[in-house]
């Protein structure tokens, strides 16, 4: 879709321009929740990105966004911004399902810390998106809700678990939206989607109720520019006294420095972050990453392709941590509902169950030793490239692509949830289409708590790769 294209319709405007449109009064945030409601009529009965909407009080948001606008008295930094939330994180007056049958439509009586921090500075929340139930796999279906479709071929996933913050970025259904990331949950969706996002450093964003994934799960922004990704976080962050993993205060605006460019930067590319898996990295999307690698070196950064098949195996780290978390889960339903659940999720708590004391201790030493090794690394590397996913999007309705051997959909994102265990940044980027039209993504890792270079640099590629959206998209 060009530039041009994007201008003429308020749904594709990035929050940023929005909000130079408000301050402008070149257009409203009624005019912009309006565009917003008129993508979802759009395109939601197609992909089924949104679980719950709030026409009603979006609009009325809206209009005391814009009566402070007119008064010169925005409220704080995203007044009038279109909003979604994903319906794993409590919102105040909404029910939070979780896409689970298990669950009911009790209004929640708080704020998530992220959601309340985003309304103080006037977003307009719209709705909420679809997840997997509880979040627990890497795409978008559910007991509740159904089947989640990508927007650039409804036949194929758009990937989990925040598969309906995905889809609904991409269409402009909304400029910001929460998502969630415990192994990739924000990054997979942005990947098979073709958005920016990012996983920040762990604690930067505080979480309540925490996930039963505490430990590797993070609340993060997806959005259609690396700018409004940047701005969101900013918004988002800090710390609560409702999270006992949140990080100190640091008052850190991620949008300073983003044009600062990556010249000088020492930056290691692995194409396969030496990980042995059987999903390997698809031809044609290995091509696209290693283009997108070359841009760096265009930008002026120093890039050396480097082996890892020297770092300790993360793997049985993760999968007891994610199972283990998901037996948690499910001690706390009754159960005769957990007949109403999704099957594999049932599968791997029972295996999670199954994991003696001595097992789980021993994955935490894994753990450890692999965030020692990445922080080693990063002694002589100031980023980490590697694909974002090994493969485009496949069938939607499947947890893993037909034919493959693999036996839960960790198996085939494995460049993704290390960085859960290591709780460093790590962006997604759109770099390019496949010949069938999906795209590819280019995953952009730092070292802890440099949220900031990482956002810096995709911001670069973005300038220089400029993303592209799926046809049709927006409310015109």
């Amino acid at each position: 879709m060009s530039d041009a294209a994007r201008s003429q319709d308020p749904a594709l405007l990035s929050a940023t321009e929005l909000l130079s449109h408000y301050a402008a009064g070149t257009l409203s945030p009624v005019e912009a929740t309006e565009a917003a409601f008129k993508a979802i009529e759009r395109h939601d009965s197609t992909l089924n990105a949104f679980c719950l909407l709030d026409r009603e009080g979006a609009l009325a948001a809206a209009r005391e966004s814009e009566a402070r606008w007119q008064a010169g008295r925005p409220q704080g930094r995203l007044d009038g911004v279109p909003t979604s939330v994903k319906d794993l994180l409590v919102t105040k007056g909404w029910p939070t399902r979780r896409g689970s049958r298990t669950t009911d439509d009790t209004p929640s009586q708080e704020d998530a810390p992220s959601v309340g921090n985003l309304r103080r500075h006037g977003a307009v929340l719209i709705g909420k998106t679809t997840t997997p139930e509880f979040g627990w796999k890497g795409v978008t279906d559910n007991p509740l809700t159904g089947i989640t479709r990508n927007p650039w071929n409804p036949a194929m996933t758009p990937g989990g678990s925040s598969g309906g913050a995905g889809a609904a970025a991409a269409m402009g259904m909304g400029a910001l939206h929460f998502g969630t990331d415990g192994g990739g949950s924000i990054r997979m969706p942005c990947g098979f989607c073709g958005i920016p996002g990012i996983k920040q450093s762990f604690g930067r964003v505080s979480a309540h109720p925490l996930s039963p994934f505490a430990s590797v799960s993070h609340v993060g922004p997806m959005t259609r520019t690396v700018a409004d990704s940047a701005l969101m976080l900013t918004v988002m962050a800090g710390p609560d006294p409702r999270d006992p993993y949140s990080l100190p205060a640091s008052d850190e605006d991620f949008t300073l420095g983003l044009d600062g460019g990556v010249k000088g930067l020492r930056i290691a590319y692995s194409p396969d972050l030496g990980m042995n898996t059987k999903v390997k990295v698809d031809p044609e999307i290995a091509t696209l990453v290693a283009a997108a690698v070359q841009r760096f070196s265009d930008l002026g950064a120093q890039v050396e392709e480097v082996d890892l098949s020297y770092l300790p195996d993360p793997t049985w780290a993760f999968r007891v941590t994610w199972y283990s978390g998901a037996g948690r889960l499910l001690s706390k339903i009754p159960s005769e509902k957990q007949e109403l659940m999704d099957p594999g999720l049932r599968e791997i708590a029972a295996e999670g169950d199954s994991y003696s004391l001595r097992g789980f201790q021993e994955s935490v030493s894994q753990r450890e030793a692999y965030s020692i090794a990445m922080a080693r690394f990063h002694q002589d590397y100031d980023l980490l490239l590697t694909p974002g996913l090994p493969i485009p999007a496949f069938e939607a309705g499947r947890e893993w692509p037909e034919g493959a051997d693999v036996e839960r959909w960790c198996d085939w994102s494995p460049f993704t949830w290390p960085f859960n265990l290591t709780g460093q940044p790590a962006a997604s980027v759109p770099c390019g289409l496949t010949a069938a039209g999906l795209p590819a993504a280019l995953q952009i890792v730092g070292p802890r708590h440099a949220d900031a270079l990482v956002l810096r640099a995709a911001h670069a590629f973005e300038q220089a790769a400029p993303f592209a959206l799926p046809p049709g998209a927006g409310s015109l």
